[in-house]
């Protein structure tokens, strides 16, 4: 974050940057720093995908695809406001999971998007397809992925262990 952040500003770039580390009076500075247009490029983490509001914004990139398709929605969400539309660029690389991906691929397509190749490729079951077909339902009917069924989903899972742990302390309290 802070690389992109030098990088950008020995290229003549009025860039601010928010991450985690910084102190709020800090992010606070560079937030109004960038909303009054004093600086043209704002570098964050997912500290900035929900919660702040910015007119205008034209180009949202991302340099890692997030791991829920959610956080994705907010990131980008910033050029899509009052019926303004802009540009998301997102960089993926081999470690980004293909439950994630499936998502991405699902999510274009209901927006109309153009499908780049390497997603285009992923997925087409025709099992997913074939139980689509007789339920209705897209993805996994637990937490609404694209990229999987509720048999693999690990929201679902974690859900279950939950529970599992949460009767193990009720059962000794008897």
């Amino acid at each position: 974050m802070d690389d992109i952040h030098e990088f950008l500003l020995t290229q003549g770039v009025e860039a601010v940057s928010i991450h985690g580390s910084k102190d709020q009076e800090d992010r606070v500075a560079a937030i109004e720093s960038f909303r009054s247009g004093k600086k043209d490029v704002l570098i964050a983490t997912d500290i900035a995908s929900k919660g702040l509001d910015f007119q205008n914004i034209q180009h949202v990139i991302n340099f890692d695809m997030t791991k829920e398709i959610e956080n994705y929605v907010h990131r980008i969400g910033r050029t899509g406001r009052n019926k303004k539309t802009g540009i998301a660029t997102t960089f993926v690389n081999k470690q980004c999971s293909e439950v994630t991906l499936l998502d991405l691929k699902a999510l274009l397509i209901e927006s109309k998007q153009r499908i780049p190749q390497f997603l285009a490729q992923l997925g087409n079951n025709k099992e997913d397809e074939a139980l689509e077909d007789r339920t209705g339902v897209k993805g996994c009917s637990f937490c609404g992925g694209f990229g999987q069924r509720i048999s693999n989903c690990s929201k679902a899972e974690e859900k279950r262990v939950k529970q599992l742990k949460g009767l193990g302390r009720d059962y000794l309290r008897h």
